[in-house]
């Protein structure tokens, strides 16, 4: 039993200390991150993955659209030839 009331003291107090060390770190972590997210580099990055994606976009559709009708025809298929069941 003392082991366990020591363990939760210990728990507590770490939380305690970690909190407040670890606020500073995550706003120290997130304010280099939102820097690097709007750097210049990150962003024309950003612009071309997005006029790529926009190029691309009806290539993929169709490619979605042929692969879904092609599931669709197997599963009817599966369907007309299952046996009756009690047969």
């Amino acid at each position: 039993m003392r082991g366990k009331i020591l363990f939760l003291v210990g728990l507590g107090v770490g939380y305690v200390l970690g909190t407040k060390a670890g606020r500073e770190r995550y706003e120290q972590i997130r304010s280099r991150a939102k820097g690097v997210w709007e750097s210049d580099p990150v962003q024309r990055q950003m612009d071309r993955a997005g006029d790529f994606v926009r190029e691309r976009a009806p290539e993929v559709a169709g490619q979605v659209e042929k692969q879904l009708r092609k599931i669709n025809e197997q599963v009817k298929a599966k369907k007309t030839s299952k046996p009756a069941e009690g047969a």
